[in-house]
């Protein structure tokens, strides 16, 4: 028998794979949330058990659906423990149809992703539930619970009715690649919305009347470009990113440009360097606003909002959550591995909340492009530390 062929017949890589074909880009999860839902109930979990929040409806622009949450009573004693995994994909995966090819399953599709993030992780949750319930396995108090829109920088979790997870002390989320590795810690984002309002004259009559808001944000740009404030910022012993990702203006050619919007992020693990790259946001912006004039001295307008997408955080070593994934891990036989993410996870809001978060891997490889891939053997000792943990077996 191939290796195509072991893995094929596998309950958790059939599970996994239907998942994955199914779409579920941010704000409209809702299908997925229904397979998911559909399993469970097929396992004999009673309907009152299952439960959605009313998150989708406080996001803007509003989803389909909320947070799915599932709450266990324990077979034994012990604090609640509380496992999740964001069932959102990026646009890239919608269409996905994935096949399996040695230890690897990709998306037959060249220009499809695979949606291995996060299907990886959904599955490793789903799989761990009903094999608790099937096999009725004992275990302490438990919540599963399956975010939405964490593709659209953690948009979804931000607005988790938290009264509904029933208090758990120990939280685990899956979302990434290696299962030895358990991620502590990751940076904070602020986004920027820059709009400049320039003055609108004709681009070949009267060019000089009016003032272009792409020049103005072009002189900005280059300014913090110049002095070493976009892309990878280093200043001393500080380090961050910043990044100008979406622009819009302009609708004629003949018209010198009056409307320039840019949204932009600045991202850190020190919340005052990350402030601090912002300030020189705004100042290199009002100093292309009082650079550029028209002939009769007349300037564009800005303006500059900011909000905190979410904040960094890293978990102390003591950490109980921290140190019973790392026995987790270890019972498994693998080595432990601690990092720290330059990227947000539902696991900085869940923190932030007052629920310290580690995040483990699933096996997922290239996430967000076309090459992205799972990584079956990865993926399945992926599932065997969710249940170690969900049982609370990681010290027996």
């Amino acid at each position: 028998m191939s290796s195509k062929s072991k893995y094929q017949s596998l309950p958790e890589i059939k599970l996994l794979t239907e998942m994955m074909s199914i779409p579920g880009k941010s704000r409209e999860e809702a299908q997925i949330a229904g397979y998911i839902k559909e399993k469970l109930l097929g396992a004999g979990l009673p309907e009152k058990q299952i439960r959605h929040d009313q998150a989708h409806k406080k996001t803007v622009p509003p989803g389909e659906v909320g947070h799915l949450i599932v709450k266990l009573p324990g077979t034994r004693r012990g604090p609640r423990r509380l496992l999740m995994s964001h069932m959102d994909t990026v646009p890239l995966c919608v269409g996905c149809k994935p096949i399996i090819d040695g230890e690897y399953i990709q998306s037959a599709d060249p220009k499809t992703a695979l949606g291995a993030d996060n299907r990886s992780g959904c599955a490793v949750l789903l799989n761990t539930l009903l094999t608790i319930l099937r096999e009725g396995l004992d275990h302490p108090p438990l919540t599963f619970l399956w975010p939405i829109q964490e593709e659209l920088g953690l948009r979804g979790i931000r607005q988790l009715d938290t009264r509904k997870l029933g208090n758990p002390k120990l939280c685990f989320n899956w979302d990434g690649r290696d299962p030895n590795v358990l991620i502590k810690g990751a940076t904070g984002d602020i986004a920027m919305t820059i709009q400049i309002d320039g003055i609108a004259s004709h681009a070949g009559v009267h060019p000089e009347e009016g003032v272009n808001a792409l020049m103005v944000a072009s002189l900005a740009l280059a300014d913090l470009q110049e002095n070493g404030w976009h892309g990878l910022i280093e200043k001393g012993k500080q380090r961050g990113t910043s990044n100008a990702g979406i622009v819009e203006g302009g609708n004629a050619t003949n018209v010198v440009m009056s409307h320039f919007t840019l949204h932009a992020e600045s991202r850190s693990h020190n919340a005052k360097f990350r402030q601090r790259i912002v300030d020189q946001w705004r100042k290199s912006f009002e100093k292309a606003i009082r650079t550029l004039k028209n002939i009769h001295g007349k300037k564009a307008e800005l303006s500059f909002e900011t909000y905190l997408k979410y904040e960094s955080f890293c978990l102390e070593e003591t950490e109980p959550t921290l140190l019973a994934a790392k026995a987790a891990i270890e019972k498994l036989k693998m080595k432990p591995f601690a990092s720290i993410a330059n990227g947000g996870l539902d696991a900085n809001w869940m923190t932030e909340f007052g629920f310290p978060t580690v995040t483990l891997g699933a096996g997922q490889m290239n996430p967000h492009t076309v090459r992205e891939q799972l990584h079956i053997p990865s993926f399945l000792t992926a599932c065997q530390v969710g249940q170690v943990l969900a049982t609370a077996t990681e010290n027996d």
